[in-house]
């Protein structure tokens, strides 16, 4: 039976695509987004407003997967240490990953998949711009939530802001924190590594990359879980998007392409032969009509079998 392919990342056309323009378009577009995330703020008032309605809500639903989590994070430092390395390690290293595994050894759905996942990432900025919020782990500690990035954070790189480096914790912005893209670049992992893996253990890790960082962030007190939630629905959205963009992106190109050949067309240097009446021709082309005019009047006297028409019989000698 044939494999069916998931709409939208589906093998895409058979461009060929080299390191050399695909690293500094992956950079570019994380530098947009480093950046845009860094600018949209947000005033702390809103985001810690913002942070409490999804704990009301979360509440109103019966959701509470985040308090006993960062507990038992908090109690247990063999969990908390190695949960705040994958939450502040881990989405830079298997993303990329597998961005050059599939750029390497699965080439015909790299592009669709590149393209999703940087459709999603721009999405997931636009929800940190229109929506910043309070992480648990900066609420009032009478909301029951221990930063476990502070309290291990002698363990690693980290100091007590975030999971940046220490003194560079004011280049960040602690309240990106609706949507997850912790967890949707996470599902992004999982879903080629199902996908294209081949095998077994790969499909294993597919299923399990997600699930682990999901309860990483929500453990680490990094993320509520509704903030995973839209970090899945960004993904989502943005496997919708991704074959519009594509498209788009197919259609400048060609427009780009066109223009080009139309000033290679048009240029000096390429002169075509020209006969009578203005007439361009090809080399080898005979003159239009000749050969009908040729046929229609007949062979002129000493005329040779080949002026005459193909199909003329040779004059007599």
């Amino acid at each position: 039976m044939p494999q069916t392919e998931i709409p939208g990342i589906g093998a895409g056309p058979r461009t060929r695509l080299r390191w050399w323009t695909e690293l500094p378009l992956i950079v570019l577009v994380y530098a947009c987004y480093s950046a845009g995330r860094l600018l949209a703020r947000g005033d702390v008032t809103s985001a810690v407003d913002h942070g409490l309605t999804i704990l009301r809500v979360e509440k109103f639903l019966h959701l509470n997967a985040e308090h006993p989590l960062n507990r038992l994070f908090t109690r247990e430092s063999w969990i908390g240490v190695p949960a705040d390395f994958w939450y502040a390690s881990l989405h830079y290293i298997v993303t990329p990953a597998i961005l050059i595994w599939l750029f390497r050894s699965r080439a015909v759905h790299y592009r669709v998949a590149r393209t999703w996942l940087m459709t999603s990432t721009f999405i997931g900025l636009i929800g940190f711009t229109l929506l910043p919020t309070c992480p648990p782990r900066l609420l009032s500690a009478g909301h029951g939530f221990v930063d476990t990035m502070a309290q291990y954070s002698s363990y690693g790189w980290w100091g007590a802001e975030a999971s940046a480096p220490r003194g560079m914790g004011g280049m960040t912005n602690q309240y990106a924190a609706m949507p997850s893209l912790h967890v949707g670049w996470a599902l992004w992992c999982g879903v080629m590594l199902w996908r294209y893996g081949g095998t077994r253990t790969t499909k294993v890790l597919g299923v399990a990359y997600p699930l682990l960082t999901t309860i990483v962030v929500m453990g680490t007190a990094n993320h509520y879980f509704l903030d995973a939630v839209a970090g899945a629905a960004a993904m989502g959205v943005g496997l919708l998007l991704a074959p519009h963009v594509l498209r788009g992106a197919d259609r400048v190109k060609a427009r780009f392409e066109g223009h080009g050949s139309l000033v290679a067309a048009r240029s000096p240097d390429t002169v075509a032969p020209v006969v009578s009446a203005g007439c361009q021709t090809s080399a080898g082309e005979r003159i239009p009509r000749q050969r009908e005019s040729r046929i229609g009047s007949g062979a002129e006297p000493g005329a040779s079998s080949t002026d005459a028409g193909d199909g003329a019989p040779a004059a007599a000698r």
